[in-house]
């Protein structure tokens, strides 16, 4: 066992709770609407998930990034009963793009914006007196990779309490590149469906404290049992299920589990035909001989794909699965792509039941891999 997670914080287009956006993602619901960040007219998608927060509607503004992973922390430490200020506990920050978003508002409009700006450690110092924060970039898996080297940090006895965070705003630049990609255009994420376009941008925040487990005296929300890295570099944007399959089964490793005790997978699902594929691939393969094998989701269908900190965001996710017995169905999911198979996919409705053990994926570009285990609290 490598952490207890004791407290849990988010800010999406569905919520700043997350027991709050757990329900809407059982509800169905979506934070899938019409473009407001960019003039639409530039591009073929015209949607995107986007938190409604800006104090100009329709202007952008500096910062966003920031503000999320600020209100993220907060939340999650006062959810772990710790003080505001936490001089002493290290933060890993995962992230895709940074404060991008503020540069590209600084090139373009003539905001301010310093160096320091770009990654997290002003941003946490101000707000929580943090003597010690690391941003990680590792692309889509980059708050699985912060969990992991928080999980490190607590093993080696260098810290017995570690914030895990992952924030991440759409930017222009990003969102274009993607939309000349992409054909035909998609306007929401539709994992494993038959008729899928691709990947759309979402963004937000998230944040969980990890403490050495029994080192804190509120029950925790849930265990991390064990989480694997790595980096194939087998191609540039497509990822590979050798390389995928081994990041899982190092985590089944690592976590002291067998295939079999796996109860969920929230996978990555970006909803794109090379991702589906693969993932559709990896499960088969891992799960082999396992019947009935896990139960399959994705929170990316609700919430977009929120880049640095989508890893955290599934988890959180999986935790409240565990502790609720729901399990959030894939919104909108009728008809299932051939590669999903016999693939336990949760369609329609929530799947209930009793979850002892998830498993969460995270696939960036690259190659760079990321899979967690957790369990339901001791």
């Amino acid at each position: 066992m490598s952490g207890d997670i004791v407290g849990m914080g988010v800010v999406t287009c569905l919520g700043d709770e997350p027991e709050a956006v757990h329900r809407a993602l059982c509800d169905g619901r979506t934070g899938v609407a019409p473009l407001r960040a960019f003039d639409s007219a530039l591009f073929r998608v015209k949607h995107a998930y986007e938190i409604d927060d800006r104090t100009v509607p329709g202007q952008d503004e500096p910062g966003r990034a920031s503000r999320w992973l600020r209100a993220a922390v907060a939340a999650a430490l006062a959810d772990a009963g710790l003080p505001a200020t936490v001089p002493d506990v290290p933060v890993i920050v995962g992230t895709t793009l940074r404060e991008l978003r503020s540069a590209e508002l600084w090139w373009r409009d003539g905001h301010s914006l310093t160096p320091a700006e770009l990654h997290f450690g002003q941003v946490m110092r101000d707000a929580f007196g943090t003597a010690e924060t690391h941003t990680v970039a590792s692309a889509c898996a980059a708050a699985l990779y912060a969990l992991g080297m928080a999980t490190d940090l607590i093993a080696l006895g260098l810290a017995d309490t570690v914030v895990v965070a992952g924030t991440d705003a759409i930017t222009e630049s990003s969102f274009g590149g993607l939309d000349r990609v992409q054909n035909p255009p998609p306007q929401a994420i539709q994992p494993f469906a038959r008729h899928r376009r691709g990947m759309v941008m979402g963004e937000g925040a998230a944040a969980v404290v990890v403490r050495a487990s029994g080192a804190h005296p509120r029950p925790a929300h849930a265990c991390v049992r064990g989480v694997a890295m790595n980096c194939d570099a087998a191609h540039a944007t497509v990822p590979d299920v050798a390389g995928v399959a081994g990041a899982v089964r190092d985590a089944h490793r690592r976590a002291g589990v067998d295939a079999a005790d796996i109860d969920l997978v929230v996978v990555h699902g970006s909803g794109t035909r090379h991702n589906d594929a693969v993932e559709a691939g990896v499960l088969r393969d891992v799960f082999r001989g396992v019947r009935p094998g896990p139960l399959v989701t994705s929170v990316k269908s609700g919430l977009g794909h929120t880049c640095g900190g989508s890893g955290l965001m599934s988890l959180i996710i999986a935790v409240l699965a565990m502790r609720t017995g729901e399990l959030p169905p894939i919104p909108g999911l009728s008809d299932p792509s051939p590669e999903a198979g016999d693939l336990r996919l949760v369609a329609g409705h929530p799947a209930r039941g009793r979850f002892d053990t998830a498993q969460i994926n995270a696939i960036g570009l690259g190659g760079i891999n990321a899979v967690a285990v957790i369990g339901g609290a001791a």
